[in-house]
């Protein structure tokens, strides 16, 4: 495996990462805002389009050359467990414990990335 193209690739999750916290830190800031939509990250979907390596082909000309259409930024509105009077979609207690979920998942995306790049500065140095 190419050692670039691993940190590239941890790299991009950590950027989708870092949006999907975004984009729950917005919901739950939009929490009483009157039909405000509730939106997530699908995680796999963004990463799997960015990767080159894992892109369809054609076998046969009938078949469709992409898969399944999601929002350029991956974002997908969630669906709510409970309905609300105002059509805000936000649910609390889901959005914080998606957040703290997503906050462990980009602390241990650094911690691996910061990892692979402390070995090649001691590979580097020739320790």
């Amino acid at each position: 495996m190419n050692l670039l193209n691993a940190l590239d690739t941890h790299g991009q999750a950590l950027d989708v990462r870092s949006r999907r916290m975004e984009v729950l830190a917005r919901n739950i800031a939009n929490a009483d805002t009157p039909n405000f939509k509730a939106k997530d990250i699908d995680f796999k979907a963004v990463l799997d389009r960015t990767n080159v390596g894992t892109a369809m082909s054609i076998t046969q000309a009938g078949h469709f050359d992409v898969g399944d259409q999601i929002n350029p930024n991956g974002e997908k509105y969630r669906v709510p467990l409970n309905r609300s009077f105002d059509g805000n979609t936000v649910e609390m207690n889901v959005e914080q414990a998606q957040y703290g979920k997503a906050a462990a998942q980009y602390q241990a995306t650094l911690s691996f990335l910061e990892s692979r790049v402390s070995g090649i500065r001691r590979a580097l140095r020739g320790e």
